[in-house]
C-alpha cells in the first residue's frame, strides 16, 4: 500500500499561530502572570446580591426608606439569648441596653433600636428568652461588609448574662461570600487532580493530558482579571466565580480535547506536525470557533435582564468562553507544533501493558485517542437507526416524564436558607422564623410621598386594613412630606396571597404617591422583569443558534432539530431541580435546607448555561456528520460515522465537565449546589441520551430531507457557510458545490479497519491508494 499525502495549503491563521510558537507561548505566559496580578482579590470586590430589578418600584422604595427612615430597613440583627432567665430580667435588660448603646456609637451604624427600648412585641420571642437588637449599616455592600468585620467580633459571644449571635441581611450576604470563596477553593482542589486523571485515562499520554488543563487555567485566570476590571464600573456577583471555574475548565478541556485529538489523528496518518496543525485548525478549529460562538450567545442572552446577578454570569461566561477558544486556537497550536510527535510522550498506560500487546494498544491509542470510540459506537448507531421510531419516541417520552415536576415549580427569593444549617446568620433567622410572633421578614412597607394631612393618612390606613389579605397595619411614621406604613400579610412572606396583596396595595386609592416594597414585592417585581424580557432572551438564543448551525450545515431542518432537541435535553435538569431543591427530596443526603421554592433567576441562568453547553456537544456531532456527508453523500453512513467518531469524544468531555460541575455542586450554598449538580445532570443527559440516541434516531427518520435547503439559502451557504470537511478551504465551497461522490465498495476505498478499531480513516483529505 502506498500513501499519497496532499497536505493542505497553509492558511493565514495557521501561518499566524505557528510563525513564532516560542514567542507566542512566552507572551501568553507573561499575560497570564499579569492576569494573576490584575485578578488578585477579585472575590473581595464581588457582591452577593443582585436578584432585584434595579428599575423596579420595590427597589426605589427600599432605597428611599433606607435614606429617610433607616430604622424601617434594619439589615443587622443581634439575637440576644438570656438563657434560663427572662429577657425582662433587670440584669439582662441592663446588659442589652449597654450593647444597644455600644452599637449605636459605632461609625456607619444608624437606626438602632431594641426590644428593651421600644417594648415592641415583635422583637421579643414567644418563650420570653430571646429578643432582638436591630440596626442599619450604611453604605454599599463593600462598606457594610467592612463595618460588619469591624464590629461583629466584639458583639458576638457571651456578655454577662446574655449570649449574642449576629444575623440580618448584611450578615447573611457576608457569610455567603465567605463560604463561596472557601467552597470554590475546595472545588478547584477536587476538580483539578480528578480532571487530570481523567485526561490521562482519555489520552494515555501525560503530555497530551496537561495541554487541556493548561488552557483551562489560562482561561480562568484571564476571566478573573476581566471580572476585576468590571468591578470598577458595575456590580458583579460572587456567584459568577463558580461559573468561571466550571466553564474555564470544562470548555477549555472540550476545545483542547477536540483539537489535540484531531492533531494526533493527523500525525498517525504520517502527516508532518505543521501539516497536521493546518488540517486540525481547518477542521476541528472551525468547529471550536462555532461552538464557542453558540455558547457565548446563550450566555449573552442574560444581558437582556436587569438583575446584576444574571448579568454577572453573562460577563464571566462570555469572557471565559472567548478566552478558552482563543487559547485553544492560538496557544495550543503553538504548543503542538513545538511538541510534534512528543505529544504522545509519557504514555502512563504502558505501565499496565506487556510485550506485543503494549505496542498494539499504543498504536491504537494514537489513532483513536478517545476512550470508547470504535465499533461499540458504530454498533450503537446501527441499532438506533434500525429502531429509529422506538428510540425517538422512548427517549423523548422519558425526557418529558423527567421534566414533569417542573410544572409544580414555585418561585421565591434567596434568603438565609441558602446557607448551611450551622451558619450563624442562618441560625439567627431560623430562630426568628420559628420563635418570634407575627411574620418576621414578611412585612410589606408602603412608602407615601407627597404632602398629606393626618386625616388623610388615617383614612388610607383604614382602607388598606380592610384588604382581605392584611393581618395588621402599623404607622404611619412621618418625616417631612414622606411617610411609611408597615403592612403584615396573613399568610407566608412570599406566598400567592402575599403577592396578591402587593398588587392590591399598589392599586389602592391614595391622596399621595405610594410605592410598595418588602420580600413579596421584590419577588413580584423580579418575576415581572424576567417574564417581560424572557421572550427577547429566548429569541436571541434561537435566532443566532439557527443561523450558526445553518452556516455550519447548510440545512434548514438541522438547525430546527438542534434547537428543539437541545431544549428537550434540559427537561431532566428542571424536573430534578424542583423535585430535589424545592420539594426537599435528598436534602439530608446533599446537606441543604429547602425553602420550598426556587429562586426566580436560577432557572433562567441554568437554561442559558446548559443550552449553550448542549449546543457545544451538538456542534461537535453535527460537524462530523456533515463532514462525512460531504465526502460520501450517504446520509445513513454519515450519521453512523459521526456518532462513531465523536461518541467517545463527547462522552469523555461530558464526564470531565460533569466532574467539574459536581465539584462546584459540593458547595454549602444551596444556589451554587443547585447550579453545579443541575448542570452536571443536564450535560450527562445530553451527551449520553440526546446525542447518542435521540439525535441519530431523528436524523434517520428525516432521511436525506435533513439536508434540504431552498436554492437562495443554498447559494448563501455556498458563499458564507463553513464546515469541518477536509476538502474545502476556509470559507470555501459547501456540500452543494463540491461534495464528493458516494463511496462504493471497490478496491480503491479506504480499508474498513484502517484505524484498528473498526472505524474508517477520516484524516480529512489523506487517502490511501492500493
Amino acid at each position: 500500500m502506498t500513501e499519497v499525502n496532499s497536505p493542505p495549503r497553509l492558511g493565514g491563521w495557521t501561518r499566524f499561530v505557528t510563525a513564532r510558537p516560542r514567542l507566542s507561548l512566552l507572551v501568553a505566559l507573561v499575560l497570564t502572570a499579569l492576569a494573576v496580578v490584575a485578578g488578585s482579590g477579585v472575590a473581595d470586590r464581588l457582591g452577593s446580591g443582585g436578584w432585584e430589578d434595579p428599575t423596579a418600584q420595590s427597589t426605589y422604595a427600599t432605597k428611599a426608606l433606607e435614606r429617610e427612615f433607616p430604622a424601617s430597613q434594619p439589615n443587622l440583627l443581634l439575637l440576644v439569648d438570656s438563657g434560663s432567665a427572662s429577657v425582662d430580667d433587670p440584669a439582662v435588660a441592663a446588659e442589652a441596653d449597654r450593647l444597644t448603646a455600644r452599637l449605636a456609637s459605632e461609625k456607619g451604624v444608624i437606626g438602632v433600636g431594641s426590644y428593651w427600648r421600644t417594648k415592641s412585641p415583635g422583637l421579643r420571642a414567644k418563650d420570653g428568652h430571646e429578643a432582638l437588637i436591630a440596626a442599619h449599616l450604611t453604605g454599599d455592600e463593600k462598606a457594610t461588609n467592612d463595618t460588619l468585620d469591624r464590629i461583629a467580633p466584639a458583639l458576638r459571644g457571651t456578655h454577662g448574662p446574655v449570649h449574642v449571635k449576629v444575623g440580618g441581611i448584611v450578615a447573611v450576604r457576608h457569610e455567603m461570600q465567605t463560604i463561596i470563596k472557601e467552597d470554590l477553593a475546595r472545588a478547584e482542589m477536587i476538580a483539578l487532580p480528578v480532571t487530570l486523571l481523567l485526561l490521562v485515562m482519555v489520552f494515555g499520554s501525560a503530555i497530551a493530558a496537561l495541554l487541556p488543563l493548561g488552557i483551562g487555567i489560562v482561561a480562568i485566570l484571564g476571566t478573573n482579571a476581566v471580572l476585576r476590571g468590571l468591578t470598577e464600573f458595575t456590580d458583579v456577583s460572587v456567584f459568577a466565580m463558580n461559573l468561571t471555574t466550571a466553564l474555564g475548565l470544562g470548555l477549555a478541556i472540550d476545545y483542547a480535547l477536540f483539537i489535540v485529538r484531531r492533531f494526533r489523528e493527523e500525525l498517525s496518518t504520517g502527516a508532518e506536525p505543521l501539516t497536521a496543525i493546518a488540517t486540525t485548525l481547518r477542521t476541528a478549529g472551525r468547529t471550536v470557533l462555532f461552538s464557542a460562538l453558540t455558547v457565548a450567545v446563550s450566555l449573552a442572552a442574560m444581558l437582556v435582564f436587569p438583575m446584576y446577578f444574571l448579568r454577572s454570569f453573562a460577563y464571566a461566561g462570555i469572557a471565559v468562553v472567548l478566552l478558552a477558544a482563543a487559547a485553544a486556537l492560538i496557544l495550543l497550536p503553538a504548543a503542538l507544533l513545538l511538541l510534534g510527535h512528543r505529544v504522545n510522550s509519557l504514555d502512563l498506560r504502558r505501565l499496565f501493558r506487556r510485550g506485543r500487546q503494549a505496542q498494539a494498544q499504543a498504536q491504537a491509542a494514537a489513532q483513536a485517542p478517545v476512550s470508547g470510540e470504535g465499533t461499540a459506537w458504530a454498533r450503537l448507531a446501527n441499532l438506533v437507526m434500525r429502531r429509529a421510531p422506538f428510540f425517538a419516541l422512548a427517549t423523548a417520552a422519558v425526557l418529558v416524564l423527567l421534566g414533569l415536576p417542573f410544572l409544580g415549580v414555585k418561585f421565591g427569593t434567596a434568603d438565609d436558607r441558602q446557607l448551611p444549617a450551622g451558619a450563624e446568620s442562618h441560625v439567627v433567622q431560623q430562630h426568628i422564623r420559628d420563635g418570634f410572633p407575627g411574620n418576621p421578614g414578611g412585612g410589606l412597607e408602603v412608602l407615601a410621598e407627597g404632602a398629606a394631612t393626618p386625616a388623610q393618612y388615617t383614612a388610607y390606613k383604614a382602607e388598606i386594613a380592610r384588604l382581605p389579605e392584611v393581618a395588621g397595619v402599623d404607622g404611619p411614621l412621618v418625616k417631612g412630606d414622606s411617610a411609611y406604613f408597615t403592612v403584615l400579610p396573613k399568610g407566608e412572606a412570599v406566598d400567592s396571597a402575599a403577592q396578591r396583596l402587593v398588587g392590591d396595595l399598589r392599586t389602592a386609592d391614595a391622596p399621595f404617591t405610594t410605592k410598595v416594597t418588602g420580600t413579596a414585592a421584590v419577588l413580584v417585581d423580579s418575576k415581572h422583569a424576567i417574564a417581560t424580557r424572557l421572550p427577547w432572551a429566548a429569541a436571541l438564543i434561537v435566532i443566532v443558534t439557527l443561523l450558526l448551525v445553518f452556516l455550519l450545515t447548510g440545512s434548514v431542518l438541522i438547525p430546527i432539530q438542534a434547537v428543539l432537541l437541545n431544549a428537550l435535553s434540559l427537561t431532566a435538569m428542571f424536573g430534578a431541580v424542583v423535585w430535589v431543591f424545592q420539594d426537599g427530596h435528598l436534602s439530608g443526603l446533599l446537606g441543604f435546607t429547602s425553602p420550598g421554592s426556587i429562586e426566580t433567576t436560577l432557572p433562567v441562568l441554568m437554561f442559558c448555561v446548559a443550552f449553550g453547553l448542549s449546543m457545544d456537544y451538538g456542534v461537535f456531532l453535527l460537524s462530523r456528520i456533515k463532514e462525512e456527508y460531504d465526502r460520501t453523500g450517504d446520509h445513513n453512513e454519515a450519521v453512523r460515522h459521526g456518532l462513531q467518531r465523536t461518541g467517545g469524544l463527547i462522552t469523555a468531555a461530558a464526564v470531565i465537565l460533569a466532574v467539574v460541575m459536581v465539584a462546584i455542586g459540593t458547595s454549602r450554598v444551596t444556589n451554587t449546589k443547585m447550579l453545579g449538580l443541575g448542570i452536571a445532570l443536564a450535560v450527562l443527559m445530553d451527551a449520553m441520551i440526546v446525542r447518542s440516541l435521540l439525535v441519530p434516531a431523528v436524523m434517520k427518520l428525516t432521511g436525506t430531507a435533513t439536508w434540504w435547503a431552498p436554492a437562495p439559502l443554498r447559494r448563501f451557504h455556498d458563499r458564507f457557510g463553513v464546515s469541518e470537511g477536509g476538502e474545502n478551504p476556509p470559507g470555501g465551497a459547501g456540500p452543494h458545490q463540491a461534495a464528493a461522490p458516494p463511496r462504493s465498495a471497490t478496491s480503491h476505498d479506504v480499508p474498513a479497519d484502517e484505524n484498528g478499531d473498526g472505524s474508517p480513516n477520516e484524516s480529512g483529505g489523506v487517502r490511501a491508494i492500493r
